[in-house]
């Protein structure tokens, strides 16, 4: 019988999914403790073309998980773990209810949970925004299927939400609560995101990304954030969205689609 692609392969095989992830690191990067593992431990700002090397792995690392054998799977698994054991430390300034000093890990359960959930979070939102809609039931097949690597990183497996509305339920939660806190250092990694050199030479494509960013933000987060929205925003963003949905609507899969997803 035929490969039927699930939910995951449908969504992650998209190109056009990527643009949500400067939102998704945004949000990652509002809670102190990850912002500070960030910032200490991360080599994106090493020169002009390490982001471009940080992009590079990071959807290697996302194809692998989606498309890849058992094999490939947990090889991409040790390998981020690995890098995991070694980002700890303590929190060099106070940020938020986070006291100077307090520690922190990528290995840390919670840290786990909120990256893996704003990633869940983006990915679906932007979807249905570019690509297409989604039912209730992909969706909760989306967090039942994506939750296998939250536990293979050590999320905690009582906590990972396993359907749309207890992840959403989790995000508005999270949101809602003095978890968050856009510190200077989220706000030094979003200058580096959205401002940086290969964003600036981009030209359209920077534009696009970065106003696409600010319009999936939760408005708290980007206010804290200092990125401007008005009407005169929310019309561009709209605008940008209607036109980056037309060109999915008119591209070939071979195009829109990663190599080896495309049967999905």
């Amino acid at each position: 019988m035929p490969h039927v692609p699930g939910v995951v392969e449908r969504i992650n095989g998209e190109r056009l999914v990527l643009l949500g992830w400067p939102c998704a690191i945004l949000m990652q990067v509002a809670h102190p403790l990850i912002a500070a593992g960030v910032e200490e431990h991360s080599t994106f700002r090493d020169s002009p073309v390490a982001p471009l090397r940080r992009l590079h792995g990071t959807i290697k690392a996302m194809l692998g998980l989606t498309f890849g054998d058992a094999r490939e799977q947990q090889r991409v698994i040790d390998t981020i773990r690995a890098i995991h054991t070694r980002v700890n430390g303590t929190l060099d300034r106070e940020v938020g209810r986070y006291p100077a000093g307090i520690p922190y890990s990528a290995e840390d359960p919670a840290l786990l949970l909120w990256v893996h959930a704003t990633l869940i979070d983006t990915s679906i939102r932007l979807y249905e925004l570019l690509v297409g809609s989604l039912t209730a039931a992909d969706r909760d097949e989306y967090c039942r299927d994506s939750a296998s690597v939250a536990l293979a990183l050590g999320a905690d497996p009582t906590a990972v939400p396993r359907d749309w509305s207890a992840m959403s339920n989790y995000v508005e939660a999270i949101l809602a609560s003095h978890t968050l806190a856009v510190g200077s250092h989220a706000l030094s990694l979003a200058d580096a995101i959205l401002n940086s050199r290969t964003m600036t030479l981009s030209g359209p494509a920077g534009w696009t990304t970065r106003r696409l960013t600010a319009g999936l933000l939760p408005p708290e987060l980007r206010r804290q954030y200092g990125l401007q929205w008005d009407t005169r925003q929310e019309r561009r963003f709209l605008h940008i969205v209607s036109s980056l949905k037309r060109i999915r609507s008119w591209t070939p899969a071979r195009l829109a689609r990663w190599k080896g997803s495309r049967s999905a």
